[in-house]
């Protein structure tokens, strides 16, 4: 498997803002964004983290990757590109993770 699946999923969601919510169930997440989109994503996490509290590794693969498409419909919904967030991951690399949240704290 290589990150062409996610590069294809990230094209599809695209495609998908200007479908009708009517034959796409995309579309039809991306024509209430970003709420009902949200929603979703919140709903699949609670079932990913419950799987997993149930050592389901079957079932938390399952809700890992319902988690990841719902998280690049959330993305696309506030026209956030995910290669902004790449980039974004890029720029903290080689930073300890408590030195990156103390920055940002400073920040808000």
């Amino acid at each position: 498997m290589t990150l062409l699946v996610l590069e294809n999923l990230i094209k599809t969601i695209e495609s998908r803002k200007t479908a009708s919510p009517d034959s796409s169930y995309t579309a039809s997440l991306l024509a209430n964004s970003p709420e009902k989109a949200i929603k979703k994503l919140t709903e699949e996490v609670t079932e990913l983290v419950i799987d997993i509290m149930k050592n389901d590794s079957q079932a938390a693969t399952k809700e890992a990757a319902d988690v990841l498409y719902h998280y690049l419909v959330v993305l696309a919904a506030a026209d956030i590109k995910f290669s902004e967030v790449l980039a974004e991951l890029a720029n903290r690399e080689g930073i300890s993770g408590h030195a990156e949240k103390q920055n940002r704290s400073r920040i808000s």
